[in-house]
Formats: structure tokens, C-alpha cells, sequence
């Protein structure tokens, strides 16, 4: 069996075809897929659409790329519903530093510092976003002493960054960025990890695997993504089914 560790299928690009996609992602063997949180206004959605379809699972988070919107409001509501979903919500994400948007960067660290605060009060994980941040987030992860670890999202970067994240407590998460032999500094950091560090997700409808640039991305590419992380990995398929389903598990809450 297969997860999706991160797949925004709330977005609304997957309104017309949500159940017709998660059909054929049963027959895929995709058993679960997880939906990161990316703002307030579509937090509701997320749970909702994990209360009609059992595949689903949800994290809530303020995602750095939306914080223009922001309001202080939006911690104290994102507080109050992981008190009320505890059993239910498998971590706090989508957080974290993009250097390449256009939200000021005080803002983007006060928000970031805040949800980490949070996280680690309710107990549990976060899914962390990077875009040429990953000095200032390992940084913050320490001087806040975080300790519920979780996932790096769409890791790309040296093998020391993905090594520091494994030690404070994190997953690697593996996309779609693995399909293209451009990427050999990311591909041959994924080669050399332990495979007890690594999962597997789509950022669907984001981040098109190759050959499929301009299309919308969907979590049924994930067996792809696998046969992409095969090529580079010496252990078996099976071996690195079964890792990758446990690690999603063990890093995540209420699996």
C-alpha cells in the first residue's frame, strides 16, 4: 500500500473529478493521502472532505505563501480546532519560510515561531515548507527546542540539511522533483539516506512530474514517483513499499 504524505486535494482544481480520481487511486493501492492545511478559509473544507471520504487524513497550518491574508485571529481559531480534532488531525503544516514569495519575511518567522509553539503544546508534528530557507528553519527548530519532528515537505538541498532535519526528529519527504535527471544534487542526497528517513508525496496539484509539465499533478502519479526512487535506491520495491508506508505512520499522528 501506498501513501500520499502531502496532496492538496482540497484545492478547488479537484472539485469536479475528487471521487472519480480517489477511485483510481484505490485500484492504485494509494490507501491514504493527506492533506496539508494551507489557510484559514480552507480549514473547514479539509475536514469535511475528510469526514465524506475515508481515504483522506488533514493537517491545519498557515502556509508562509498566504500569510498576506493574515490575521493574529487565525492562531487562536487553529489552536481551538486541534484541541477539538485531536483524534483526527495528523499533524500542524503546512508551515514554514519561502524566500521566494512575497510576504515579508518578519512576518513569515513571527507565524512560523507561533505555529511551532502550538504544535509543540498540542503534541504534535509538523509538515515544514522550504524554498531557500533551510539555514533560518533548522535554526528556529533549535532555538524553540521543538521536539514532535514530522515531515520535511519536497525536500531538496545537500545531504547535511537532510541529515540535521533526520536528527531533530524529521522524515524526507520524496516528490516528484526525483523524475528529473536535472535534479542529480536532490536525487543523490535521496540515494544515499537511510530508508527509515524517507516518504513518499505528490504536492498534487503542484510540482508535474516529468513529461507531465503543465498538467495538473494528482496523487494517482505516486506509483511513479516510486519507480523513480527505485532506480536510486538499492534495497527492493517491496522493501521500500513497506518503509515508506511506516514512516508515514510513525511520523504523522492518529494512523
Amino acid at each position: 500500500m501506498l501513501i500520499d504524505s502531502h496532496c492538496h486535494f482540497d484545492f478547488s482544481c479537484f472539485d469536479h473529478d475528487r471521487a472519480e480520481v480517489l477511485n483510481r487511486c484505490k485500484k492504485l493501492s494509494i490507501d491514504t493521502i493527506v492533506i496539508p492545511g494551507t489557510q484559514a478559509s480552507l480549514w473547514q473544507k479539509q475536514i469535511d472532505l475528510c469526514h465524506t471520504y475515508p481515504q483522506l487524513r488533514f493537517a491545519l497550518g498557515l502556509h508562509p505563501y498566504f500569510l498576506n491574508s493574515f490575521e493574529p485571529i487565525y492562531l487562536v481559531q487553529l489552536s481551538h480546532l486541534l484541541n477539538h480534532y485531536q483524534d483526527k488531525v495528523v499533524a500542524l503544516g503546512e508551515i514554514g519560510l519561502d524566500a521566494h514569495n512575497y510576504v515579508d519575511w518578519k512576518l513569515q518567522l513571527h507565524v512560523f515561531e507561533q505555529q511551532l509553539l502550538i504544535a509543540e503544546e498540542h503534541k504534535l508534528p509538523v509538515i515544514l515548507h522550504h524554498r531557500n530557507s533551510h539555514n533560518e528553519l533548522i535554526r528556529t527548530l533549535k532555538a524553540k527546542k521543538f521536539t514532535q519532528g514530522g515531515i520535511v515537505h519536497a525536500f531538496s538541498g545537500s545531504l547535511q540539511d537532510a541529515q540535521t532535519y533526520i536528527d531533530l526528529g524529521f522524515k524526507i519527504g520524496v516528490g516528484g522533483v526525483i523524475t528529473y535527471s536535472r535534479a542529480n544534487k536532490t536525487r543523490t542526497t535521496i540515494a544515499q539516506l537511510p530508508l527509515n528517513s524517507l516518504v513518499l508525496e505528490t504536492d498534487a496539484p503542484d510540482m508535474p512530474l516529468m513529461g507531465k509539465q503543465g498538467q495538473r499533478n494528482s496523487p494517482e502519479y505516486l506509483p511513479e514517483i516510486l519507480e523513480s526512487l527505485l532506480v536510486l535506491r538499492s534495497e527492493t520495491k517491496q522493501e521500500i513499499l513497506q518503509a515508506c508506508f511506516f514512516n508515514v505512520r510513525a511520523s504523522l499522528a492518529n494512523f
